[in-house]
């Protein structure tokens, strides 16, 4: 259960992740999960949308740089230890985490993780017996 993610480059410039999210939301398009990092000359916005591909297409007619990547999303108990025990899972199979971010709501938690090697983590996960969230799944939550 691979989830396409939006990556998208923005200057540290006041208003940049705004018009980003009021240009997704005036087409119709649902920022589902994301997550913003920076350094002194840009930030990148990492995003999960209810239509990626139409997403995709409205950023770069509006001059954006954006990319698009697998990431898998775990879906755990929102309780101690979890995330530490399929951590170690995927540790173990000698895969390194090149990023992840998360949300929980009650007692659940959403893992987005973008794994070096996409097809052992998501293996590993699995045959482990954790829970993944497939794309059409992850829009309905």
């Amino acid at each position: 259960m691979i989830i396409k993610q939006l990556s998208i480059f923005l200057e540290n410039k006041r208003g940049r992740f705004t018009e980003v999210a009021q240009l997704l939301g005036r087409e119709g398009i649902n920022m589902m999960a994301f997550t913003v990092s920076e350094n002194s000359d840009f930030g990148i916005l990492r995003l999960i949308v209810s239509d990626t591909d139409k997403a995709l297409n409205i950023l770069r007619n509006n001059k954006y740089a954006v990319s698009e990547a697998d990431v898998i999303c775990l879906h755990c108990p929102n309780e101690p230890g979890a995330l530490g025990r399929a951590m170690g899972f995927i540790t173990d199979a000698g895969v390194f985490i090149e990023y992840m971010y998360a949300f929980s709501e009650g007692k659940s938690a959403n893992v987005i993780i973008r794994p070096d090697d996409l097809e052992t983590c998501h293996k590993v996960l699995t045959d482990n017996k954790l829970e993944l969230i497939a794309a059409s799944d992850l829009y309905k939550l």
